[in-house]
């Protein structure tokens, strides 16, 4: 889920490769033996499946706690976290026991727990951290999920039924909330940026417009790797206010030019190239359709408009993209297949010229006029 425009970056779409998602929904559920399945091997394993979101629950328990950042200093035990946090000792206690049972955070003599690696990234000031994230999945998005029965039946929006209103007009509604989704993102798809600027080259252009940029993490990233290039970031007022400050610290603002608009109306003429990065597949075809007729109509004859997207593979094979898609689902949006991008853009006038992989799992579409 990138912007209205909030970013994916502030919302750069989905799980990152390698999580639990992928260690344990998307393995095999049987063990093939001759003659046919281990069933017993099977019904565990679907079992694990089905009770996946008793862990995601939990995390996201202790993430909205912050019992992580009160570990940071050392092992602490139960009754000192049930103070600061105003909880119930006796209930927390066996909240971290279960989690230490599969490695987030460990018991360390009776009833005091200390960080593991993977509880480190609950903390709110690491790297990367993934506190904000537990929070949004463990509360909006996870409520919205119970409505996937309903997407299913009828191809609606699960999060419109939950919530009465769209996904980003609720974030934009509720703005300490939106803060922590954008927060969210960043945690999950910052690490994006240095493999697609390793993929693809930039270097061609004197100019980048950044459609959609959020917070300007993204744009960033490229002028820092291409000193001699110029950019633009265009966003709803609301969001480029943080991406000014952000340019600003990081002293890019004679480089960086900062257009507040509606793509859906236009976007800023005269660049050589117009990014999006998880921001097509926020909607359906037509309004994805005209965001890149927009895009056709800015650029010059030389120009390239560049999706940073999942790209949707074939056959059974296990597939973070396609539980992506699901999730778009959920929240009104859908990832696409190669196909599905190159009639898409064929709509806007555009044509796919090569699908470029990089090593975050996502790929850069360069489509040409």
């Amino acid at each position: 889920m990138h912007s209205m425009h909030r970013s994916i970056e502030s919302s750069q779409g989905g799980w990152p490769e390698g999580s639990a998602l992928d260690a344990v929904a998307l393995q095999a559920p049987a063990t093939e033996r001759e003659g046919g399945f281990d069933n017993a091997s099977s019904g565990a394993a679907l079992r694990q499946m089905i009770g996946g979101f008793w862990i995601s629950q939990a995390i996201y328990v202790a993430a909205e706690l912050g019992i992580a950042d009160l570990l940071n200093g050392g092992p602490r035990c139960v009754e000192e976290l049930a103070a600061q946090t105003h909880a119930h000792a006796g209930a927390l206690y066996r909240l971290l026991r279960a989690l230490a049972s599969v490695g987030v955070f460990h018991e360390v003599g009776e009833s005091r727990f200390a960080l593991t690696p993977l509880a480190e990234g609950l903390s709110s000031d690491v790297e990367g951290s993934q506190r904000a994230f537990a929070v949004v999945m463990g509360a909006e998005i996870y409520q919205a999920w119970g409505n996937l029965h309903f997407c299913v039946e009828t191809g609606g929006e699960a999060f419109q039924k939950t919530f009465g209103m769209e996904c980003f007009r609720y974030f934009t509604e509720h703005p300490e909330r939106g803060r922590i989704f954008d927060a969210a993102m960043t945690g999950v798809h910052g690490g994006e940026t240095e493999p697609m600027l390793d993929a693809y080259d930039f270097s061609r252009f004197e100019s980048v417009a950044d459609v959609g940029g959020g917070n300007g993490l993204t744009l960033a990233g490229i002028l820092q790797r291409h000193p001699g290039m110029t950019g633009v970031l265009f966003e709803l007022p609301g969001v480029a206010e943080g991406a000014r400050e952000l340019l600003a610290r990081l002293g890019l603002t004679d480089r960086c030019r900062i257009v507040e608009g509606d793509f859906f109306a236009s976007v800023p003429p005269g660049c050589d190239a117009y990014l999006m990065r998880h921001v097509i597949h926020d909607w359906d075809d037509a309004k994805a359709e005209a965001i890149l007729s927009n895009c056709r109509r800015a650029m010059g004859p030389e120009g390239r408009v560049l999706l940073v997207e999942h790209v949707i593979a074939s056959g059974n094979a296990p597939s973070f993209g396609k539980w992506l898609d699901l999730m778009m689902l959920v929240v009104g949006g859908r990832e696409r297949t190669e196909e599905q991008y190159r009639r898409l853009l064929e709509g806007a006038g555009l044509r796919l010229a090569r699908v470029v992989p990089t090593a975050a799992g996502v790929s850069v579409l360069e489509a040409v006029g």
